[in-house]
């Protein structure tokens, strides 16, 4: 079975590829089958990809999930949010969903055009999360951050964000932007927007939104310091984004 696996952060800075051509003498294969592949294959590369999560046409895998040589394979470590690579920063200037609610792009951040997707006349409550580039981390300066992202995932997955938002808080709305590149201190990387009749809802879905996004969401953050940089990865305990929310 041959079968091509897209790789992403940290990962790929560690095989030195950004995707993987390999060639499996079966012709069934599960997730879990390929993982144990994988590790013995890349043994230098072991205790990242037991952290990782195998995504198959774009959704999280179970262990057991079957996998065919036509599938969309990657492998997701742990996810923070990287630093796209010089082939997509050419490629990339913005992607959404149809609605326009969802949008990952490298272009700076607007708070004011995010939060107007989701003002409405019945709503009482508006609230927009902005998240920005720290410089200090204690003593450790940063001089910028760089994002990476799984795209059509990271999109796909903002967009279940949205879903969740309003089965848990009916009527309520939600928009997030996500930038992708280079960020410099005290700009924008992300804007989550949410509107509800009442403040309650709006205050527990905003924080609900930026949660799910940390846990769930393929964006990955590098952090570049004046002497080195380093991949964050998901700093709340063990990653497991099928955890159900």
């Amino acid at each position: 079975m041959h079968i091509t696996i897209h790789l992403f952060a940290g990962l790929a800075d560690r095989l030195g590829t950004s995707t993987l051509q390999l060639d499996i003498p079966t012709t069934t294969l599960t997730v879990n089958e390929l993982k144990e592949f994988l590790y013995t294959a890349y043994p230098s590369a072991t205790s990242q990809l037991q952290v990782s999560f195998v995504a198959v046409n774009q959704e999280y895998a179970l262990p057991e999930r079957p996998i065919h040589s036509s599938d969309e394979i990657a492998l997701i470590p742990p996810v923070s949010g990287g630093e796209e690579t010089a082939e997509q920063h050419h490629n990339v200037t913005e992607h959404a969903t149809e609605d326009g609610m969802y949008v990952i792009t490298s272009n700076p951040l607007q708070v004011d055009q995010v939060t107007s997707k989701v003002i409405h006349r019945n709503h009482g409550a508006t609230l927009s999360f902005v998240g920005t580039t720290r410089e200090m981390t204690g003593e450790q300066k940063t001089i910028h951050l760089e994002y990476e992202a799984y795209i059509p995932m990271a999109l796909t997955a903002l967009q279940n964000i949205g879903l969740e938002v309003h089965h848990k808080w009916p009527g309520t709305l939600c928009a997030i932007s996500h930038r992708i590149g280079v960020v410099h201190v005290s700009e924008i990387s992300v804007i989550i927007a949410v509107s509800s009749p009442h403040r309650d809802a709006c205050y527990e879905a905003s924080r609900y939104a930026i949660e799910r996004l940390k846990n769930t969401v393929p964006i990955w953050k590098k952090e570049i310091w004046d002497n080195g940089s380093t991949w964050l990865g998901y700093q709340q305990g063990p990653w497991n984004p099928l955890e159900p929310n």
